[in-house]
């Protein structure tokens, strides 16, 4: 993964890492708690794509596993969001760039239903009923409707950023206008000489003709005196 990328989703996973524990978790909501952390690792995945979502995901699910107070087993949510980034990965388009914000809204949709889910899930496999004893459909009620409440203030802020900070090779090849598109022909186009004779040779195409070589003498336009058209 770039370095680029690494600088970027480091400060932005701790940060939102710091808001869920110290902010939202202390608001005592009925249910789940918001999950800003996982909002963060879908933007950045919707961006990066399948592969940069799901190491995103497994760092950022890592540092929540480790930071206190968390009481469940390390690993556990780490397996979570690597899921839940790669899956977001998936949906980025071939452009790079979504181009409405329907879809990134069905993502974060089905991230925090599909979180929720998984992380009951895991838990049951490791001994850990918790999410059975507190009620699982109100867990994921919950946990969806207030992701989708934050979604609109993190989720298009994310993407922004990332975007930004990407490196886009298409964006550097043509962002200098014509003088980066000369740059990439032979050298001999930028002088006067060559751009004359390219502008002939386009002539010659667009008119079916072969123009007369310069210094041809009489006997060198016999010789090619049957060719007409290219």
């Amino acid at each position: 993964m770039r370095i680029n990328r690494i600088l970027l989703a480091t400060p932005l996973a701790v940060l939102a890492l710091i808001i869920q524990v110290g902010i939202l978790a202390r608001l005592h909501l009925p249910g789940a708690v918001p999950d800003l952390l996982m909002l963060v690792v879908v933007g950045l995945a919707l961006v990066y794509g399948q592969v940069g979502g799901s190491l995103i995901g497994f760092g950022a699910g890592l540092l929540a596993d480790l930071a206190p107070p968390a009481d469940h087993a390390i690993g556990r949510y780490a397996l979570v969001l690597c899921v839940i980034g790669y899956a977001a990965g998936l949906t980025k388009p071939d452009g790079g760039q979504h181009r409405s914000a329907t879809l990134p809204l069905i993502v974060v949709l089905g991230a925090a239903v599909g979180s929720t889910l998984l992380y009951a899930g895991v838990g049951s496999l490791v001994g850990d009923t918790a999410a059975r004893h507190v009620g699982l459909v109100g867990l994921v009620l919950s946990a969806t409707l207030y992701d989708l409440l934050l979604a609109p203030f993190t989720v298009p802020l994310v993407m922004a950023v990332a975007r930004r900070t990407e490196h886009d090779p298409l964006a550097t090849d043509t962002g200098g206008g014509t003088g980066a598109v000369v740059g990439r022909h032979p050298a001999w186009l930028t002088t006067g000489t060559g751009l004359k004779a390219s502008r002939n040779a386009m002539k010659a195409i667009r008119t079916g003709r072969v123009p007369r070589p310069a210094g041809a003498g009489r006997k060198g336009v016999k010789g090619i005196k049957g060719v007409k058209r290219l």
